[in-house]
């Protein structure tokens, strides 16, 4: 199992969301590459990077906070937010160095991009972000909320070859009050990231048995010793 720290961007500074809402956001640093070195110094193996501005709007608006964060580490980064055309994601991949892009809103509006991308980039580099209110599928930085399944859409994405997602559950995001188990144990037969609601280092050993589980805020209000954890999974 791998244990990510992630680093939510908005406005060039570190900040995170309560549920996704935009209007409920705390800052935690103004130096965004300084705290990506300092996980990597704990001993993490990989970065979770979210451009909430791109996320929102389809931009690239922190992008030369992510180039900043991507020449201080030496250690993997996945990066999600506002990645919806061939062009952006190139761009994050082969000129700027990020391992693996998230598709979002762009993979639910257009599963066809997401078949271009894995035969241009191979799935080791296209992972997709199934995020998930009430069941179903959200978009546009979890504003919007569609009408179908998630677990149909993940069954649809291993068809096409995905090889990993990001699944969040909204309502637990920010939230600190553990991960939604029962979500997670209906995903078969694809490597999945758990995200949203680590609270502690509890929630993170009961994803042992999982591909990855991602740690945001538990690390931020110092409820999770990060470098402890990273040392003993």
């Amino acid at each position: 199992m791998l244990i990510i720290p992630a680093i939510d961007l908005q406005n060039g500074e570190a900040v995170r969301l309560f549920q996704g809402d935009y209007a409920q956001k705390t800052v935690y640093g103004n130096d965004p590459a300084a705290i990506a070195l300092g996980f990597q110094n704990m001993g993490a193996k990989y970065l979770h990077v979210v451009d909430l501005d791109g996320a929102k709007d389809g931009n690239t608006a922190n992008i030369e906070t992510i180039r900043k964060i991507r020449r201080a580490i030496s250690i993997p980064i996945q990066l999600g937010g506002g990645i919806r055309n061939a062009k952006t994601v190139a761009m994050y991949l082969d000129e700027i160095g990020i391992d693996r892009v998230i598709l979002g809103t762009i993979a639910v509006k257009d599963p066809g991009f997401v078949k271009e991308m894995l035969a241009k980039h191979g799935p080791e580099k296209i992972v997709v972000g199934v995020d998930v209110r009430n069941g179903m599928m959200s978009t546009a930085g979890w504003r919007e909320d569609s009408t179908i399944d998630y677990l149909e859409f993940i069954e649809n994405l291993k068809a096409m070859g995905v090889k990993y997602i990001v699944t969040t559950d909204i309502i637990k995001d920010g939230s600190l009050t553990s991960p939604n188990w029962e979500m997670y144990e209906k995903i078969k037969g694809i490597n999945f990231v758990v995200s949203g609601g680590v609270s502690c280092e509890e929630d993170i050993l009961r994803a042992r048995d999982y591909y990855a589980v991602i740690v945001g805020k538990a690390y931020y209000e110092g409820r999770v010793d990060l470098e402890k954890v990273l040392s003993k999974y």
